[in-house]
């Protein structure tokens, strides 16, 4: 980097714009998810833990090899998307988000998981037997008693699609200003010697990560002190 040029952070602003508008996205699909594998009783359920649970295990190179098929000209997401929008899904912004958010799920759901868990299942008795819908019982008595699990499942959501690497560099490619984020500028600046630069923007990431958890931090000691 030349001294007095200004650093781009384009890539840090775009990897912030996918963390959230995935997290947001996630929350609405992890939240009845989880509680739905938490308090069900069916056949097979375990089944269905172990499905979600695949990408804590499995490399993101795997998850991002199945979901590059999956969203390309020839896969069934694919030829949605394209039905729909006119292209496929691979190498665009909209691709990163779904295949952040299939990486991401499982992250998600184990805070909301251990919260719900220790909801106390009297209060849940009490609202039924007051008359309340299973849907107005989780609007009205789970959601606001496990927001502490809903809080740290968005700090890990949205941390770990902000350092998300393999799944979104093999669906979306680095593309600047579509998909170029942060976590796949540094590689190429380490891979060009800018050290630099990959130092800045790595400092920018790290900056960002705690001042998060800073404020969930306090949120949540706020909770515990009222």
């Amino acid at each position: 980097m030349v001294i007095g040029e200004v650093m781009d952070y384009s890539p840090l602003i775009l990897s912030a714009k996918l963390a959230l508008v995935a997290t947001g996205l996630l929350l609405v699909l992890a939240l009845p998810l989880t509680h739905g594998l938490t308090f069900a009783r069916f056949k097979g359920k375990f089944l269905v833990e172990a499905l979600v649970g695949l990408p804590l295990v499995l490399p993101p190179t795997v998850i991002g090899f199945y979901l590059l098929v999956a969203m390309g000209p020839d896969g069934g997401l694919g030829r949605l998307a394209q039905m729909v929008s006119g292209r496929p899904l691979v190498f665009t912004f909209a691709g990163m988000i779904v295949a952040s958010m299939i990486h991401t799920l499982p992250y998600a759901m184990q805070p909301l998981k251990t919260a719900f868990e220790r909801l106390d299942r009297r209060l849940l008795e009490t609202a039924y037997v007051l008359g309340l819908s299973p849907v107005a019982a989780f609007f009205r008595v789970v959601l606001p008693n496990t927001m502490n699990g809903l809080a740290a499942a968005a700090v890990l959501a949205f941390a770990h699609c902000m350092g998300e690497f393999g799944v979104v560099l093999m669906v979306g490619g680095s593309i600047p200003g579509e998909t170029r984020v942060a976590s796949i500028a540094i590689y190429e600046y380490v891979e060009t010697l800018r050290y630099q630069e990959a130092w800045q923007l790595s400092l920018a990431l790290v900056l960002i990560s705690y001042l998060v958890l800073l404020a969930v931090t306090f949120l949540n000691r706020g909770e515990r002190y009222a």
